[in-house]
């Protein structure tokens, strides 16, 4: 089974993959009983208080939409933070069923940052809910914080939490401070609403510091993202003030927050940014925001400590995240960039033009900084007519404020190709990227990088990566979560994004699953073919259980790949819906398949479960449903998964469609049978055995929906 969720008539439809999968169902195209299913996985809202400390244990409430009950597991990404249910009191008490009370133990040597946290319950597995590990003692608000003479108390260093729970709503903290202390206080608010999936609106705080006489002294509103950041330096001694608020003064009981005040500098990136997979220490600068959050601060006024790297294990390259020490004490989470060598500097030399560009050799990763305002960065090399290369730069997804702009300029100056914003499966970000680059001749070309609105300084760092373009594949999943129950299937379908003429099959793989869990894995059939399925079935007799999973593709070698066998990792997406209605996506770290209580469906049967088609002829698919005693609403069923006029997930082979005149597929009043009719065109690509589902549709509410899959079916388009 498969949790899936619908947008609202005016919605676009973007990809997705169960189990928050939107499916065709439209709400202005036929009648929906929203409400119609009768079991729903909680969507996590928020997480009160929303920080727990360093080597403490601590009690914490999550709030969800739909219940929570019968949680067994809570899922925390990274190490050294576990999470338990706390049961009820007394036998007596009735807990409320989206309010779960639970109690996380984080280890001593738990990095701090941000973590991701799932609950693992018999409807099946939650959505994504965000926690912050805080190295500093928690202080909550107190229920009277909204005047300033009611204000909360606290010692630095400390991490206080609260919410911005009502419209007006002002919370106050005060504390001591000495003349010349210098102080950091950073917000996590907006940024924790990221991964949350239907919070339709998020904060927009803004953090003051107050004199005991009311007077403004320092003020941050849009830091990272709608978060503020100060860092102040107090002329006196004296009791200070904080004020944090929405800064419409708008309210929401989600919008939990965070604000670490502390003498620790906070490290909004480090110096050099990349590192070898083989790297387990380095010593770096880190680049340490400054007092409105201007990257870095004056050297001049404060002291920037030494600090060194542990690096994470890497087990593929990309953007990862590794511990920050400083020297004499602290330490915080940075992202940093795995990358095969070798790596150059910037030389101290100018190369402000292409004629003093720095001669580098390549493939190659550089290490730079626009250092100052209007600084344009130029590098040289040679390439011979014909040779491809992919130039991609590290920097504002790595904490760098530099808003990246490359040009690619021949021998005389003349832009040859130029890019500002790149995309990266769903996601847009601010670095550039020129792909599969071909030397039009023999000669001397030029890599120009500069801020695209001409800003600089010491912070505006990057990672520079040229490697030689060679045909290769990314995937993405556009789902974080597969819902099966005892004896039904699931479907995870798998988009590829082919790169540089790659065109070869690729073959998917899953591992990590839940006992008594198998997969047909499927495949991307070759050629024009972007989208396969997974189908994963669990057995009659599968228990409660929940696991992360990891989702690989495979290209065996043929002659047009050059004998490489090429894999990838996929991406995997929550889905968001955005303000107004709108839906995004946000990736997450893992994909978790749980096994889950038996369901509205207990089964999807389709006959026959091989077909063999040849062009120009039809097959019509029998389906039938085992619906749980007394669920009598509709269900919809489908094989391709679209929205409107897009495609989403299709993994049947190219030219074969569904006739869907002469198919049953909405189902009504208790209805147990339905019908898929396929047909394939004239021109419609031979294949041989590709795997897909029939999926059955249950409205839950306005956007979500419950969905079953039958097992794997097979289709052969023969001549």
């Amino acid at each position: 089974m498969i949790h899936r969720t619908r947008l609202r008539p005016i919605a676009a439809r973007c990809l997705s993959v169960q189990p928050i999968l939107f499916l065709g169902l439209l709400i202005g195209c036929c009648p929906v009983n929203f409400a119609a299913a009768q079991q729903a996985y909680p969507m996590l809202m928020s997480i009160e208080p929303v920080a727990a400390q360093v080597g403490e244990s601590s009690l914490h409430t999550i709030e969800s939409r739909y219940s929570s009950e019968g949680t067994y597991r809570i899922i925390v990404s990274g190490d050294g933070v576990v999470g338990e249910v706390v049961p009820p009191e007394s036998a007596d008490a009735k807990p409320t069923p989206q309010s779960l009370q639970v109690r996380f133990n984080v280890a001593d040597d738990a990095l701090p940052g941000v973590r991701d946290v799932r609950l693992a319950t018999p409807n099946g597995v939650s959505t994504i809910a965000q926690l912050v590990i805080a190295g500093d003692p928690i202080v909550v608000e107190t229920a009277d914080n909204d005047e300033f003479d009611s204000a909360t108390p606290f010692a630095v260093p400390a991490t206080l939490c609260g919410s911005l729970e009502k419209a007006e709503d002002v919370d106050w903290f005060k504390f001591s401070a000495r003349g010349g202390e210098r102080l950091y206080l950073t917000v996590r608010c907006m940024k924790l609403q990221d991964r949350i999936h239907d919070l339709q609106q998020h904060a927009d705080p803004i953090l003051t510091i107050r004199q005991a006489n009311g007077a403004t002294i320092a003020t941050s509103d849009n830091v990272f993202g709608a978060d503020p950041f100060l860092c102040h330096t107090f002329d006196e001694d004296g009791e200070y003030y904080l004020e944090i608020r929405d800064v419409r003064y708008q309210g929401n009981k989600f919008w939990q927050y965070a604000i670490e005040v502390s003498h620790q500098p906070y490290a909004t990136a480090v110096f050099p940014l990349a590192f070898t997979p083989e790297t387990t220490e380095a010593n770096v600068a880190p680049l340490i925001a400054g007092p409105m959050g201007e990257m870095p601060v004056d050297r001049g006024k404060v002291t920037i400590p030494p600090a060194s790297l542990t690096l994470p294990e890497a087990v593929s390259t990309g953007i990862r995240t590794a511990r920050l020490r400083y020297d004499g004490g602290g330490e915080q989470a940075v992202a940093v960039v795995i990358a095969d060598g070798p790596f150059e500097f910037e030389s101290d030399t100018g190369n402000d033009t292409p004629e003093t560009a720095q001669e580098v050799q390549l493939p190659a990763g550089i290490h730079g900084r626009i250092e100052r305002p209007r600084d344009v960065d130029c590098f040289a090399f040679t390439a011979e007519r014909g040779e491809r290369f992919d130039f991609e730069v590290f920097a504002s997804r790595v904490g760098s404020p530099l808003d990246s702009h490359l040009r690619l300029l021949d021998a005389e100056g003349k832009p040859l190709q130029l890019n500002d914003d790149l995309r990266d499966g769903k996601r847009v970000y601010a670095d550039s990227r020129i792909e599969n680059w071909s030397a039009p001749a023999d000669g001397r070309y030029v890599l120009e990088i500069r801020d695209l609105n001409l800003r600089g300084g010491e912070g505006f760092v990057y990672f520079l990566q040229a490697t030689t373009a060679r045909p290769h594949f990314k995937l993405y999943s556009d789902t974080d979560k597969t819902l099966l129950t005892p004896g039904t299937s699931g479907v995870i379908f798998v988009r590829a994004e082919r790169k540089h003429g790659f065109k070869g099959e690729i073959g998917l793989e899953v591992s990590g699953l839940p006992p008594g869990v198998t997969a047909e894995s499927g495949r991307i059939l070759a050629g024009a073919h972007t989208d396969g399925c997974i189908v994963l079935s669990a057995a009659d007799s599968a228990v409660p259980d929940v696991s992360n999973i990891e989702i690989r593709g495979v290209s065996e070698p043929d002659g047009e790949q050059g004998g490489d066998v090429i894999t990838a990792v996929a991406t995997n997406y929550q889905e968001i819906y955005q303000p107004g209605g709108g839906r995004g996506h946000w990736p997450v770290e893992a994909h978790a398949v749980s096994v889950g209580t038996p369901a509205d469906i207990l089964a999807v049967r389709v006959t026959p479960n091989e077909v063999r088609l040849k062009p120009g002829e039809s097959v019509t698919l029998e389906v039938e449903l085992e619906r749980a005693e007394g669920f009598d609403k509709n269900v919809l069923l489908e094989v391709v998964y679209k929205h409107l006029n897009s495609v989403f997930g299709d993994p049947l082979p190219k030219g074969v469609t569904v006739d869907s005149e002469a198919s049953t597929t909405l189902l009504t009043g208790g209805a147990t049978r339905g019908k898929i009719t396929l047909s394939a065109s004239d021109d419609a690509i031979l294949t041989e055995h590709q795997s897909f589902s029939v999926m059955a549709n249950v409205s839950i509410n306005f956007v979500m929906k419950a969905t079953y899959a039958s097992p794997p079916v097979a289709i052969a388009v023969v001549p």
